[in-house]
């Protein structure tokens, strides 16, 4: 019954959210995967696939969105989140290649501060 109300509260407030608000919250929350891995390498570094897996797997959605010839973004704007996405899968490739903390921090503040200027500007 609780599990039950919980997933129509998650299905309503998901179409409440903005669509602004939704990408910035999935931006965090592929980044707070991604800082766990960091943040406990030793212990979490089984979980770094996975981690990169939804990270990739979002921005793979937010390209794609975004540089379809009809949505709304100036060209420049297209031409920024393309360049930006490039360089996170390549990063992410470079992270699967040779695994190290040192890596991620990068990927994370991306996200973040993405996140937060989607949130800035809704």
């Amino acid at each position: 019954m609780h599990n039950s109300a919980a997933q129509v509260y998650g299905r309503t407030a998901q179409q409440t959210v903005s669509p602004r608000d939704l990408e910035a919250d999935l931006l965090m929350k592929a980044a707070a995967k991604l800082q766990r891995v960091f943040d406990d390498w030793g212990n979490r570094r089984c979980e770094l696939d996975e981690a990169l897996l939804y990270n990739r797997k979002l921005w793979t959605i937010f390209v794609s969105s975004a540089t379809r010839p009809e949505h709304p973004l100036p060209g420049p704007v297209k031409q920024n989140i393309t360049s930006l996405s490039m360089f996170i899968f390549n990063r992410t490739i470079s992270i699967q290649s040779d695994p190290r903390p040192d890596k991620l921090p990068s990927l994370i503040t991306i996200n973040r501060e993405i996140a937060a200027g989607l949130r800035s500007s809704s």
